[in-house]
């Protein structure tokens, strides 16, 4: 068994994309336009929350048909949903919380796991499952910035990284990237809800090249 949640050439992929879309569909036929919209503007990873009965679907959809873009799911409340994920075929799957035996659940069967945390406990039990990859959420309801520096740096020494979701968007997305201890953002401005459901693919084209344009600034700085 691995000693991480992720595998290595998983956690440099989503470094180097620096952000992954957050989406939450209605309809499945909704899919495909919109992983299409996000690659064309750089996003090539996308995270379905299954909050809606078309999640698996739309992911089956896409895996076909975008074969290009890296899904994974978010969600995740129950060791039966980590086996259902990994059999549709995601590259990942998220939780909101630190469930000991979702963790474990995705370990056994192989499925990179990022758990949610937003207390110094909730990091401890992660570790402790191995995991060094979180997700810290919700970001800006918990404090923001400020406060993910305080609970981080206890941990600072281990590895431990954190991928920013729940109130990060165009305006403080840049101020998240700078932070040592962020892997990457969470971000479900990018292809907001209402924004789908008009199938305006242009505005997620858009709002990707924007981001991706900082995102590949801000990561060619620190390589120099």
């Amino acid at each position: 068994m691995s000693s991480s949640c992720f595998p290595e050439p998983l956690e440099l992929h989503l470094y180097q994309t620096g952000v992954i879309a957050v989406l939450m569909l209605d309809h499945a036929e909704s899919a495909v336009p919109v992983a299409k919209a996000l690659m064309e503007g750089g996003v090539d990873c996308i995270e379905l929350t299954l909050r809606t009965p078309v999640a698996m679907q739309a992911l089956r959809c896409i895996r076909e048909e975008v074969p290009g873009m890296m899904v994974g799911m978010g969600t995740i409340l129950n060791p039966q949903q980590v086996r259902e994920v990994k059999e549709a075929g995601a590259a990942f799957g998220v939780a909101p919380g630190m469930n000991p035996r979702v963790v474990a659940a995705a370990q056994r069967i192989g499925l990179p796991f990022a758990p949610g945390v937003c207390t110094p406990t909730d990091i401890e039990l992660a570790v402790e499952q191995g995991c060094r990859l979180l997700k810290f959420f919700p970001s800006e309801p918990c404090g923001g910035l400020a406060y993910l520096r305080a609970i981080a740096a206890p941990f600072a020494h281990l590895g431990v990284k954190y991928i920013p979701l729940g109130g990060v968007a165009a305006g403080n997305a840049e101020a998240y990237l700078m932070e040592p201890s962020v892997h990457a953002l969470g971000g479900s401005w990018l292809a907001p809800r209402e924004v789908i459901q008009k199938e305006d693919w242009q505005t997620i084209t858009r709002n990707a090249l924007e981001v991706m344009k900082m995102v590949r600034r801000l990561r060619r700085q620190e390589a120099h």
